[in-house]
C-alpha cells in the first residue's frame, strides 16, 4: 500500500511539475490525453463489469472536456469555431452521460474518436507554430 501510494504522489508531483511549466498549447494536450486515459479506464471497467470504476472514469473524463477543454475556449475571440467545439464537447459530454447510465460502450468508443480526432488536429498545430524560446522573451 505504501509503495503505491509513493508512486501515486510522485505520479501527481510530475503532472503538476509538468502543468506548471507547460505553455497553453501544452496545457490542452495534456487535457486531451487525461481525458483519453479517463475513456480508455471506462473501456476498461466496462469490459470487465466494474461498475463504480465506469462510474468513476467516465465522470473524469466529462470533467476535463466540461471544466478544462471547453471552459478553454475563448469565446470573443475564437467566433465560430469556439461556438462549435463548445457545442461538440457538450455533446461529447451528454454522449458520456448516457454511456454510463445504460453501459454502452459504443457511445464511449464514439467519443473517443471525436476527442482524437481533435487531440490529433490540436497537435498538429502545435508542431507548426514554433514556440517562444526563452532567450527570445529576454
Amino acid at each position: 500500500m505504501y509503495t503505491q501510494r509513493g508512486a501515486s504522489t510522485y505520479a501527481s508531483v510530475g503532472v503538476e511539475t509538468g502543468a506548471m511549466s507547460a505553455s497553453p498549447h501544452q496545457l490542452i494536450v495534456m487535457l486531451f490525453d487525461g481525458a483519453m486515459a479517463a475513456i480508455f479506464k471506462a473501456k476498461w471497467a466496462m469490459d470487465h463489469n466494474d461498475i463504480a470504476g465506469r462510474g468513476m472514469a467516465i465522470s473524469k473524463a466529462i470533467d476535463i472536456i466540461d471544466g478544462g477543454l471547453r471552459a478553454s475556449l475563448d469565446m470573443t475571440r475564437g467566433g465560430e469555431m469556439a461556438e462549435r467545439l463548445s457545442s461538440l464537447y457538450e455533446y461529447m459530454s451528454r454522449s458520456l452521460l448516457k454511456a454510463n447510465m445504460s453501459n454502452n460502450k459504443t457511445l464511449v468508443e464514439h467519443v473517443e474518436s471525436l476527442l482524437s480526432d481533435i487531440a490529433g488536429a490540436w497537435k498538429e498545430i502545435g508542431s507548426s507554430v514554433q514556440q517562444p524560446t526563452a532567450a527570445a522573451q529576454a
